[in-house]
C-alpha cells in the first residue's frame, strides 16, 4: 500500500477517535439530565477505535496515535522510516476533528471553549485535581498497558481477525480510568487538537500529553518484543536441521 493511502488512512482515522471522542465529550457528556457521562465518553472513544480498526486496520495498521506508531517501532513491528509521516498525518487529523468540534460547537448558546474543549490537564485542570506526578505516572503506565495489549492481539499467534475487538476495549477501559485524572490522553494527537483551541494553560500543560505517552509506549514496545519472542530449545534446533 502506497504512503500517500496510508497517510490518509492514518489522517480520518485519527480524525474519527478525535472528533467521535471528545465530541462526545464537548457535546453529549453532561447534557442536561441525558448525558451520556464518563461511561459513555470512554465507550465513545472505545468504539470509534474499533470501528477504525476493522476498517483501515488493512491499510495503515490503524495507528492513529503517535504513541502508538513509536511502541510499535520500539518492538519492531514498524520502519523507522515511516514514523515521522505517520505523526505528521495523525496530528493533522487530530487538528481537523477539533477544528469540525469547534464549528459545531459553537453553534450552541453559551458555548465557552476556556471550559475545557476536552483538553487534557493536571493540577487545577485535572477533572479530580490530580497532580502532575500522578497524572504522569497514569499517562506512562496506561500506554504501556495499551502497547501491550496491540501488541499481543495482533500477534502472529493470536486468533486472526479479533484484534480489533480487545484493543477498543482496552481504550475504553484505559479512559474509565483515568478521565478523572488527566481527561485521558494516551495519544498525542488527541491532546494537541483541543489544546490547541484552548490555548493558555492547555497548551503549556501539553508537553506532558507527549512525553508520558511516548515514554509509556516505547517502555511497552520494548518489552513486549521481549516477553512475546519465543524461545528456541536445542531439540527444536535439530528438528529444523
Amino acid at each position: 500500500m502506497s504512503m500517500s493511502r496510508r497517510f490518509a488512512a492514518e489522517l480520518i482515522g485519527t480524525f474519527w477517535l478525535v472528533f467521535g471522542g471528545c465530541g462526545t465529550a464537548v457535546i453529549s457528556a453532561g447534557f442536561p439530565k441525558v448525558g451520556v457521562g464518563l461511561l459513555g465518553v470512554a465507550l465513545a472513544f472505545g468504539l470509534t477505535l474499533l470501528t477504525m480498526a476493522f476498517t483501515i486496520g488493512s491499510i495503515s495498521g490503524c495507528h492513529i496515535n503517535p504513541a502508538v506508531t513509536i511502541g510499535l517501532w520500539a518492538g519492531k513491528r514498524f520502519p523507522a522510516a515511516e514514523v515521522l509521516p505517520y505523526i505528521i498525518a495523525q496530528v493533522i487529523g487530530g487538528i481537523l476533528a477539533a477544528s469540525v468540534l469547534y464549528v459545531i460547537a459553537s453553534g450552541a448558546a453559551g458555548f465557552d471553549v476556556s471550559n475545557g474543549f476536552a483538553a487534557n490537564g493536571y493540577g487545577a485542570h485535572s477533572p479530580g485535581g490530580y497532580s502532575l506526578g500522578s497524572a504522569f505516572v497514569a499517562e506512562v503506565v496506561l500506554t504501556f498497558m495499551f502497547l501491550i495489549v496491540i501488541l499481543g492481539s495482533t500477534d502472529k499467534r493470536a486468533p486472526a481477525g479479533f484484534a480489533p475487538i480487545p484493543i477498543g476495549l482496552v481504550l475504553t477501559l484505559i479512559h474509565l480510568i483515568s478521565i478523572p485524572i488527566t481527561n485521558t490522553s494516551v495519544n498525542p494527537a488527541r491532546s494537541t487538537g483541543p489544546a490547541l483551541f484552548v490555548g493558555g494553560w492547555a497548551l503549556s500543560q501539553l508537553w506532558l500529553f507527549w512525553v508520558a505517552p511516548i515514554a509509556g509506549a516505547a517502555i511497552g514496545g520494548f518489552f513486549y518484543n521481549w516477553l512475546g519472542v519465543e524461545e528456541v530449545t536445542n531439540e527444536q534446533l535439530a528438528r529444523e536441521t
